[in-house]
């Protein structure tokens, strides 16, 4: 190893997930406004659904951590006992139900199950999905009845202003200072989402403590490149030099 370079230690690192630090901008303010909402929720169910990298997941977490919310995915949906799983009312938070597994009708039949179960004991349901219910292509039909009723809120990609927000909060996160001439050239050259954004700030943070290099336009530079193996894109909203 040379003296101008280092192995950067692998120690973890704990994104900000809490309320305060959820940006709300035009994309989200909606299901913020029912986050904020509940308990206040008719129905008891609220189907949160965008494209990937929106921001689904760390909405669920301000919501989790709000309501004490006890997380699944829709894998471990199958086979579990609804009645346990709302016993005493409460809160449960059901991710990814578009992520299916194989048995796509079990999925069904333990949807269907959790939520006559979870209204019978009062319990709150936050579901999260790409698409929204409508179109999950449920065959089972008394669960479509039952979707029929559930509160759909749709939060979409982040736009400019939200994704600049984004990317100084997660630099900031990380206790790195960067200028706005870093942020500028990262905006207009990544993928428009929170899970880009992790990454590219992330591989910045390593670049630049593995080089001992300052956050500076070139090394955003070569980490977009690394990234998205070094082919430059003409299309907006992908890397591109």
């Amino acid at each position: 190893m040379t003296a101008s370079a280092q192995l950067p230690l692998d120690l973890p690192h704990r994104p900000a997930l809490g309320r305060g630090d959820f940006l709300v901008s035009s994309n989200n303010a909606l299901a913020v406004d029912w986050i904020d909402r509940w308990p206040d929720w008719p129905g008891g169910v609220v189907a949160l659904h965008g494209p990937a990298g929106a921001g689904k997941s760390h909405l669920a977490e301000v919501w989790r951590s709000l309501s004490g919310a006890r997380r699944l995915g829709a894998a471990e949906l199958v086979g579990a006992d609804p009645l346990d799983l709302t016993a005493g009312g409460g809160a449960l938070l059901a991710e990814d139900l578009d992520r299916a597994p194989a048995d796509a009708e079990a999925l069904e039949r333990a949807l269907f199950h959790l939520v006559n179960a979870a209204r019978s004991a009062g319990a709150s349901l936050l579901l999260t999905a790409r698409e929204p219910p409508a179109r999950w292509g449920v065959a089972l039909p008394d669960l479509a009845s039952r979707i029929a009723t559930f509160q759909a809120v749709a939060i979409g990609a982040p736009d400019d202003s939200l994704m600049e927000a984004l990317i100084v909060k997660l630099f900031h996160d990380r206790q790195l200072r960067v200028g706005p001439e870093v942020v500028g050239y990262l905006l207009t050259r990544m993928e428009r989402s929170f899970a880009a954004a992790l990454a590219v700030v992330e591989t910045i943070d390593q670049q630049s403590l593995a080089e001992r290099r300052q956050v500076s336009v070139p090394l955003a530079r070569q980490v977009l490149a690394s990234l998205d193996g070094g082919e430059p894109h003409a299309t907006c909203g992908q890397y591109k030099e």
